[in-house]
């Protein structure tokens, strides 16, 4: 959370998903109205690779997931946003990584997969996670309205 004096932390989860895009631009709207400050967080996670020799680098992956939240970004709010956007790439499963960047934060900003059994019912696992031990409020969007 922030401190007296210090704008707002708005931090928003992003893999590059319908979901995820339509959370960044609620996030990005409400960053313009409030004066917040905006991140746009994204997980990551070394693929397995089951013993088998591999010719990358965690920095190489790292970097490639970097330019994907980028491009992330630009699909979502355009080449030049209306509001600066601060791109986090961080390791590690994305529920942890948001729950721990929520610590800073005064709002935290989820898509809605809905891909279990009950879709319609059910929030994502990570949305559902980050509800239930986010230190701040969580608002959860959806891509689309259901048809």
């Amino acid at each position: 959370m922030t401190s007296a004096g210090t704008p707002p932390l708005i931090v928003v989860g992003v893999d590059g998903s319908e979901s995820s895009k339509a959370a960044l631009r609620w996030a990005a709207r409400q960053a313009e109205l409030t004066g917040a400050e905006l991140w746009a967080v994204q997980a990551w996670q070394p693929p397995s690779t089951y013993g088998m020799p591999v010719d990358y680098s965690n920095a190489d992956f790292e970097a490639q997931v970097g330019e994907s939240l980028r491009g992330t970004i630009v699909a979502a709010l355009g080449e030049r946003p209306d509001v600066p956007v601060s791109p986090q790439v961080v390791e590690g499963h994305p529920a942890a990584v948001l729950t721990q960047a929520a610590q800073q934060a005064d709002l935290l900003v989820l898509g809605s997969h809905g891909r279990g059994a009950f879709a319609g019912m059910l929030l994502g696992s990570v949305s559902q996670h980050c509800v239930q031990h986010a230190p701040c409020p969580v608002l959860v969007t959806r891509a689309a309205p259901r048809s």
